[in-house]
């Protein structure tokens, strides 16, 4: 891919992000994308075969940013504190990214359930390898299930993300991991 179409691409995802952040994937049109992008209506269909296949192309795209972070954690002295770290950082510079994954992943069976079923199994596998070498160390309470862990990290941040953008956005973003660290922290010392 050429980097001006690359850069193109990245346009169209940024503006779309942008609207479907704000009024969801279906009262989008691809005129209004078109016009946020700065680009003519054929641009978007040059680069992608309709509105959906763009909103499918950006779910692929973010879950490839957010996937990357997370790998990037998992050499860090306390991985599963640099995963958190990691996560709500992609929250905090993408937060359309995550109202968009949370209100498709919550319509059932949306458009694109199939998708982001096999996006959000994507990023919950990096997270279960986290999880995974806690449980191998002995560091999970007795009784938790790894794939149990796994989705509940990764839902609760989701979850804590969204809250800390829209209810507490004063906070900073070490406030808001020491204190998923304290809660993560404190449940494995109750056992």
């Amino acid at each position: 891919m050429s980097a001006r179409t690359t850069a193109t691409k990245q346009k169209l995802f940024d503006a779309a992000l942008k609207l479907v952040g704000e009024r969801g994937a279906a009262s989008v049109t691809v005129d209004e994308i078109a016009a946020e992008a700065g680009v003519a209506k054929g641009t978007i269909y040059y680069n992608f075969a309709s509105k959906d296949a763009l909103v499918e192309a950006l779910l692929h795209h973010g879950v490839e940013i957010l996937a990357g972070r997370l790998r990037s954690a998992e050499g860090s002295e306390d991985s599963l504190e640099a995963l958190v770290d990691e996560m709500l950082g992609f929250w905090a510079e993408y937060p359309a990214f995550g109202q968009l994954l949370v209100s498709e992943l919550w319509r059932t069976p949306g458009q694109w359930h199939g998708t982001l079923s096999l996006l959000r199994d994507d990023i919950v596998s990096i997270v279960r390898g986290q999880m995974k070498r806690l449980a191998d160390a002995g560091r999970l309470p007795a009784g938790v299930e790894v794939g149990t862990a796994s989705a509940a990290l990764f839902g609760t941040l989701l979850v804590i993300a969204l809250d800390w953008q829209v209810f507490q956005p004063e906070r900073s973003r070490a406030e808001v991991r020491d204190s998923v660290m304290l809660l993560v922290r404190g449940m494995r010392s109750a056992r």
